[in-house]
């Protein structure tokens, strides 16, 4: 067995994908992409996958192994022979799904050429219509392809090329007797690939048996983590002091997207529920939510619509997305290698990243088992003080100031601060704080004397002071009723007439000083009280305290409000965005309860 060491690696760095000897096709994809130089990674596989030899290629997570084998592919097969050339087999649908969109994007210009991925938890219907295509590439993970072939849905015989991506995690979820199995339904004279983070004895085995005179690279040998990615650690006192430190530290840190790791499903709920309720744009993925919720939340990620996913280590196999600067570990994991697999979703392929972990006292022994496992220690660090989250939030406060005085729209507001310095007998610094000091304790600033009486209203003495996730306290807490944030997806778990929501008897008209308003957003949307709160306290000023009953159906929802509401906010409310979708609020008329006034 061959082992290319990291120093002759190192003396390829400057090597460019044109001198790789890929097909012309696939070099003008890379073109149109932007990539010009290659991983160490791809720049030492490539050239051992083109010239045919099997290949062992370790490496972390974030080194651009997907390239490394899929560039090669595409420039070795025929698109001229039909039916499945290249077995690719992943740990996780969202891995598998992740590899064949990398191989269609470098595969561009190869227009007869398919991919498809085979995964678990989509019906089998599409997926016999895919195969019935005869795809080139088939990517997917060992479970399903095992169904494939026992229901004769798809034939290796003509097999070629056989790729394991992540094979110790392969190992670790149990699947690789799945794999052997499989291996043994592929021609003895095929080409093999196994990449690999780690080299288990178990995977050893594997590749002594199934690879032939392979030629391995292995990548970092040195450590176990990725180079490009600050480890660093904060002391907590149990769960309410992480989600608090947490909180601050999404309000501080320098970032763009993040991902947040929690342990258990409920967790990752829980705090997506309280981290909406804080006015921040998140989603919650886990395993009880389906592939088309978890594939739509990462594609609101990518485009920016929502900056934070909380994730189970499972949910987030296989997550590659560029913007994903901070990785939040909420629970230490219980080894090593799924702590290097979820800091390695920040720092892809070299790009430098952050990862915080909240620790308990009871924690310190698993972290200095990770930090033996990886040979890098993590750096304790301070929470967020109370100056410099007061910092953090004085500068957006002045940069949203700023914001609307080069807008320059505020004339009518020029007149009334006159008016109110002369009837006050103040001066312009004591008027200034007290009109903020409205705006923070969730007073909306009157746009004319007849919104703004009503408009900040007590809330009805019924309801009373809550917080971020008592939405009604006259129907109990929201965790008591399974059917509004978990069992949504059943029958029972919806309104019965969702679409006339006046006829239910549980759910009264608003009182005479509160207006209903409904919002394009609902069910079907993912979305959750804690959401439509968050939306409306982040972009209304309003206090989660001052808003009422929250009633979502499939399509839509309600939500009680003072009444006389603003239109100035109630045009900024109709543009704002929860779930992917943007609210478009509508007041309810009441004479008429089928009729929305936009």
């Amino acid at each position: 067995m061959q082992t290319m060491s990291e120093q002759e690696i190192e003396q390829k760095n400057s090597v460019r994908f044109a001198d790789l000897s890929l097909s012309q096709p696939v070099q003008d994809a890379l073109v149109e992409i932007g990539y010009e130089s290659p991983s160490p990674i791809q720049a030492k596989a490539i050239p051992v996958v083109l010239s045919g030899r099997d290949l062992i290629g370790q490496a972390q997570t974030g080194t651009g192994k997907t390239a490394a084998f899929a560039l090669p592919l595409l420039s070795m097969l025929d698109a001229k022979d039909e039916g499945p050339k290249a077995i690719i087999l992943a740990p996780t649908r969202e891995l598998a799904l992740q590899v064949s969109e990398a191989i269609s994007n470098y595969g561009r210009n190869l227009k007869k050429l398919g991919v498809t991925a085979i995964y678990g938890g989509t019906d089998f219907t599409r997926q016999f219509r895919a195969l019935e295509r005869k795809p080139a590439i088939v990517v997917g993970t060992p479970g399903r392809i095992m169904d494939h072939i026992r229901r004769g849905s798809l034939d290796l015989s003509r097999i070629s090329h056989v790729i394991l991506d992540e094979a110790d995690e392969m190992l670790r979820m149990g699947f690789i007797e799945d794999v052997e199995w499989i291996l043994e339904h592929t021609p003895a004279e095929r080409q093999t690939a196994l990449f690999s983070a780690t080299m288990p004895p178990r995977i050893a085995a594997i590749a002594k048996k199934q690879l032939k005179e392979p030629v391995t690279v292995a990548i970092k040998a040195s450590t176990a983590t990725v180079s490009t990615v600050r480890q660093r650690f904060i002391k907590c006192n149990g769960m309410r002091h992480k989600i608090e430190v947490l909180g601050n530290l999404l309000e501080t840190e320098e970032r763009d997207a993040a991902i947040v790791f929690t342990r258990t499903k409920s967790a990752a709920s829980e705090i997506a529920d309280e981290l909406a309720a804080s006015g921040h744009s998140v989603e919650a993925i886990h395993g009880d939510i389906s592939q088309g919720k978890r594939e739509k939340a990462v594609s609101l990620l990518k485009e920016g619509k929502i900056d934070i996913l909380v994730a189970t280590d499972v949910a987030a196999r296989g997550l590659d997305v560029d913007r994903i600067s901070h990785v939040f570990n909420f629970d230490i994991p219980d080894d090593a290698e799924p702590y290097i697999h979820r800091i390695g979703r920040a720092g892809r392929a070299g790009r430098s990243g952050e990862a915080i972990l909240l620790l308990t006292r009871r924690d310190f022994r698993k972290l200095r088992n990770i930090e033996d496992s990886t040979r890098q220690q993590m750096q304790p660090m301070p929470p967020p003080s109370r100056e410099l989250i007061a910092q953090i939030r004085q500068t957006k406060l002045e940069k949203q100031i700023g914001e609307i005085i080069e807008e320059g729209k505020i004339n009518r507001e020029r007149t009334s601060v006159t008016d109110a310095l002369a009837n006050l007998e103040t001066d312009a610094e004591t008027l200034a704080a007290a009109l903020l000091k409205m705006l923070q304790a969730g007073k909306s600033l009157p746009s004319s004397a007849s919104s703004s009486a009503s408009f900040e209203r007590e809330p009805r003495e019924s309801r009373g002071p809550r917080g971020d996730r008592d939405f009604d306290r006259d129907r109990g807490p929201r965790r008591e009723r399974p059917s509004r944030d978990r069992d949504f997806d059943s029958p029972r778990g919806r309104p019965e007439r969702a679409e006339r929501p006046e006829r239910r008897a549980d759910v009264p008209p608003p009182e005479a000083d509160i207006e209903r308003y409904r919002v394009e957003v609902g069910h079907n949307h993912q979305v959750k009280p804690g959401n439509i709160v968050g939306a409306i306290a982040n972009e209304a000023g309003l206090e989660a305290k001052y808003i009422g009953r929250i009633e979502i159906y499939d399509d839509y929802s309600t939500v009680d409000l003072p009444k006389g509401m603003p239109k100035e906010v109630l045009k900024m409310l109709k543009k704002a965005w929860v779930s992917g979708q943007q609210l478009q609020m509508s007041r309810v008329v009441e004479k008429r309860r089928n009729h929305f006034e936009r």
